[in-house]
């Protein structure tokens, strides 16, 4: 099976810049596309940003010219930067996978969540 894990989350202030990360591991293939989806309490989750093995990206309106999603296809890792941070962006951030195995089965795969606080 496969196993996403987020790390970097954290406080940081309007205006502020921070990092997120999730790495990929198990009966790892390959993986098609690496996302990221954020809900804050009370809301929906919402999409936030993807990547394909090709590295074409694909972002919400809400966070283009700000974020910018990469990934290692190597180590299996996907992260988001995150610029000129707003109190509106935090939530809890997601990763998503969809992630083909070693038996060629194809799997789509959710992260725990790292919490983002945006506040002075």
């Amino acid at each position: 099976q496969v196993q996403l894990v987020e790390s970097g989350g954290g406080l940081v202030q309007p205006g502020g810049s921070l990092s997120v990360s999730c790495a990929a591991s198990g009966s790892i293939f390959s993986i098609n596309v690496m996302a990221w989806y954020r809900q804050a309490p009370g809301k929906q989750r919402e999409f936030v940003a993807s990547i394909t093995s090709g590295g074409y990206t694909s972002y919400a309106d809400s966070v283009k010219g700000r974020f910018t999603i990469t990934r290692d296809n190597a180590r299996n890792t996907v992260y988001l930067r995150m610029n000129s941070l707003k109190p509106e962006d935090t939530a809890v951030f997601y990763c998503n996978a969809e992630v083909v195995l070693t038996t060629r089965a194809i799997v789509n795969v959710w992260g725990q969540g790292t919490q983002v606080f945006v506040s002075s």
